[in-house]
């Protein structure tokens, strides 16, 4: 029986007690559960072998209260291969109040989510340094991204220092070992000159070259390796412990007690250690090189924070380091630099350059009340601000908080390559084994020089190095270019449901459209002027807060029409609004308003039913009883719609739009996009149950909402998108976030979907191919057909190799090009478009 402590927050009573007390009676394989109503706590007894500490928290959710449930990242040092993650999981997972324990190769760090009650950050460090590792440490005032851009600096020095140091050692070696064997008339001189008593010399010489590489740079594999054996979990640092020490001690014995060797087996290997672990190492290093490049897109974030804020304090001004700003502060900024905190401009009028938050490359006016987003480069103007958020809780900060959790997260294809390295070293050494007897009952009079060549060639190329790197770095670059583009994988696991998909279910109103009502068409009729008509209706809608009424007053104010304040103005819900503007009346509304007037409107008839199909709402204007125009207004679509629809098309997805409009101004959004689905007339909270339904047809569903209203919605899809423009980032709904608020960065993150994952199967290919091949070589199978044996020095550089190649084809996924881009408005010298003037009309006619 194991003991379990479980935080619960919500009960106020003993009546709550009572209640998760039985919950968690009622669970199988719990023998006693008490909860204590003053430490909110529930402590519980339970059979480990009948239920698990999830189940248990589950429960406690299920009765109606919240468990504390609590994360924590931890960076680890000293991992080299898939066996080392495996190693390091299976240490935190031991620990009881562990929920889960994900630990990444690329990244070097491990996300532990566990019961604050039971189990803390202590408890792992311990645990990982019992495994065999170490654990990053940051002092009082130190960043984690400065400590681990450190620890990597120091690892590839580390690194650097060694093979510069084996190198040194290990030329000369190479030559000794090898000029004899490739030209057998160096081995004629040197038997001529100097007898046969040199190759005895020869062999104390290369004792003394390999030595200072198998217990000085090579000792970092003895000192995890035997670690990994000690604990029953062999890794990468094991076979090439075993493999060069097999080398080693048995040149070692060949040159100390040649008598005790038959005379075909007296022949020295020191080559084949101190060569393959300068090769190794040369891997390592190159390794680290590119692991460095893959976080490339994380430190481009990190940069983006400013470090200082210059603090306006009445006429004075105040520089201050960012991290001591204050929400309500306000803030300073001039031509050129960054934006420090996420806050409302309060004064002046600048263009900012959000390309990194938004991927929209066009900078953005502001204005005083336009938000800003701390990180972002202010153009050329000046203005100040008022601080709203602060810290973490910017959205540049959840933007990082968000990519460092996808870049930790294991999607589904990754179970595959954890599945086979758990028992893959395990059954190197047995084929190793296998190797060593094979040849030693079939091998002739060469038969211990044959096992021993082949069993070291075998443990040297079976490194499962290139395995538990094929899945994590094509996920970091792929999440970190998918930030530069403006889209955010929440969880690693979306790069590859979102490609999965088979249906892309958009919300209309802010997904597909602006969101924004806007008065797209006016006629008048013959006797009336448009720009009086619209002023007229433009002050009578003043007082109205329809969104109708807002587009209509926008419209006239952007014209610059001066609009009165209106007389005895009256709303009528369903029909329109009506009042005196001047010594004229004016109604505005629909047609069944008109009738209720008695006015005709059969002249525009044909017109307003055009208007109608096109999914654009007709109104009637009379002015002074008679009839004066009529107007559309239209929720108009966003720059990019139809392209990005088109493009989902041709991306094999079906298209379907739920919207809780008129099926009829549903229709016609449809017909002009290609929709192939209209599910229309949904109210909010039947938006889930609308994907439910797709569902329940077979298809696979992505769902595009604004995050908002749609967070059902987003939830039952199998991949949810939201939409917006960075504020709704922190979502927990939904798994993709596409911060520019342009539905083409949809098709954009689906390529890109795509794209990492063809990138993460042929890493895969090329890890598992590449032990599927060159293990049986390495065994010495095509020796009875060819005569050809692989050299552990060639063992060695090519296991070194598989690495880098699997990095450096993860590192392309920084080439990906957007197959859609918003287009770019500047001015004709290419220059940023110039800060305007504060006029009306300067604002209307900016790009």
């Amino acid at each position: 029986m194991k003991e379990l402590h479980i935080g619960v927050e919500g009960m106020t009573c003993a009546a709550c007690v009572n209640r998760v007390e039985r919950g968690l009676r009622k669970v199988e394989g719990v023998e006693v559960a008490s909860v204590n109503l003053a430490t909110e706590n529930a402590s519980v007894v339970y059979d480990p072998e009948k239920t698990t500490p999830q189940t248990l928290v589950e429960k406690v959710r299920e009765v109606g209260y919240t468990p504390v449930v609590a994360e924590v990242e931890l960076g680890v040092t000293g991992m080299s291969c898939a066996a080392c993650v495996g190693r390091v999981e299976r240490a935190l997972k031991r620990l009881d109040g562990v929920l889960e324990a994900s630990v990444n190769l690329a990244t070097e760090r491990a996300t532990v989510r566990f019961l604050p009650a039971s189990v803390g950050p202590a408890q792992f460090k311990r645990a990982i340094r019992d495994a065999g590792y170490g654990v990053l440490e940051a002092g009082a005032g130190q960043d984690r991204a400065d400590l681990e851009r450190e620890a990597r600096a120091r690892e590839i020095a580390s690194l650097r220092r060694s093979v510069l140091i084996s190198a040194v050692f290990a030329l000369p070696l190479l030559l000794i070992a090898m000029l004899p064997m490739l030209f057998p008339a160096v081995e004629g001189w040197l038997m001529s000159t100097f007898g046969h008593g040199v190759m005895v010399t020869l062999n104390w010489v290369m004792l003394a070259l390999a030595t200072p590489v198998q217990f000085g740079p090579g000792l970092r594999f003895y000192r995890h390796g035997w670690a990994a054996l000690r604990a029953g979990s062999p890794d990468m640092n094991s076979l090439v412990m075993i493999g060069t020490s097999a080398a080693y001690f048995y040149s070692l014995g060949v040159v100390l007690f040649p008598g005790v060797f038959p005379p075909q087996a007296r022949h020295a290997y020191f080559e084949a250690s101190g060569v393959v672990i300068t090769l190794i190492l040369l891997g390592k290093y190159l390794e680290a090189l590119a692991k460095g490049r893959t976080s490339e897109a994380m430190r481009r974030l990190l940069s983006l924070q400013a470090k200082t804020a210059r603090i306006v304090e009445g006429a004075l001004e105040r520089e201050i380091p960012v991290d001591e700003v204050l929400p309500g502060d306000v803030i300073s900024v001039r031509p050129g630099e960054k934006v420090p905190v996420d806050g409302v401009v309060v004064f002046g009028q600048s263009y900012v350059d959000e390309s990194m938050i938004t991927g929209e490359p066009i900078p953005v006016v502001k204005t005083p009340g336009s938000k800003v987003i701390g990180g972002t480069v202010n153009q050329h103007g000046a203005f100040t601000f008022r601080a709203t958020a602060v810290g973490a809780d910017t959205v540049l900060a959840q933007i990082i908080k968000l990519v460092e959790g996808a870049q930790n997260s294991k999607p589904a294809i990754q179970n595959l390559a954890d599945r086979v390295v758990a028992v893959f070293t395990p059954i190197v050494l047995g084929i190793a084994l296998f190797t060593a007897l094979t040849w030693l009952l079939l091998g002739g009079e060469n038969a211990l020089s044959f096992a021993l060549v082949n069993t070291v060639a075998v443990l040297i190329i079976a490194c499962p190095c290139a395995m538990g790197l094929a899945t994590p770095v094509s996920i970091m670059v792929g999440t970190g270019k998918a930030a530069q583009m403006g889209v955010l994988f929440r969880k690693g696991e979306a790069l590859q449901t979102l490609q999965q998909a088979q249906v892309i279910a958009l919300d209309k109103t802010g997904t597909l459209t602006k969101g924004k009502p806007e008065l797209t068409d006016l006629q008048v009729m013959g006797g009336f002027e448009e720009a009086e008509v619209l002023r007229r209706i433009a002050s009578l809608e003043q007082k109205s807060e329809h969104p109708i009424a807002r587009a209509i007053v926008k419209a006239a104010e952007a014209r610059g029409l001066e609009l009165v304040e209106p007389q005895g103005f009256e709303a009528l819900p369903g029909f329109g609004v009506g009042g005196w503007v001047g010594e004229n009346r004016v109604e505005v509304g629909a047609e069944r308003y008109m009738a209720r007037l008695g006015i005709d409107v059969s002249p525009f008839a044909a017109l307003a039913q055009r208007l109608a199909e096109a999914g654009k709402t007709p109104l009637y204007a009379a002015v002074g009883g008679k009839l004066a125009a009529v107007l559309a207004v239209a929720d108009p679509l966003k720059e990019g719609t139809p392209e990005a629809i088109a493009l989902l098309h041709r991306q094999g997805f079906k298209v379907a739009m739920i919207t809780g409009d008129h099926a009829r101004t549903a229709r016609a959004i449809a017909e002009q996009l290609g929709i192939d689905e209209v599910l229309a007339e949904v109210l909010p909270e039947g938006k889930a149950e609308a994907v439910k339904q797709l569902q329940g047809k077979g298809y696979k569903v992505a769902f595009v909402g604004d995050g908002i209203n749609d967070a059902p919605a987003l939830a039952q899809a199998d991949v949810g998108l939201a939409i917006g423009t960075g504020t709704d980032i922190a979502m927990e709904t939904a798994d993709v976030i596409l911060m520019s608020g342009d539905l083409r960065g949809v098709p954009n993150a689906i390529a890109l979907s795509r794209a990492t994952l063809r990138n993460i199967r042929l890493n895969l290919f090329w890890a598992f191919a590449y032990n599927i091949v060159l293990i049986p070589v390495a065994a010495g199978v095509l020796y009875p057909f060819t005569g050809w044996l692989l050299s552990p020095v060639l063992a060695g550089a090519a296991m070194g190799l598989s690495s880098v190649l699997v990095l450096s084809n993860a590192l392309r996924l920084r080439r990906f090009r957007a197959p859609l881009r918003a287009p770019v408005i500047d001015d004709r010298r290419g220059r940023t478009p110039h800060i305007l003037p504060r006029t009306q009309d300067a604002r209307r006619d900016s790009p």
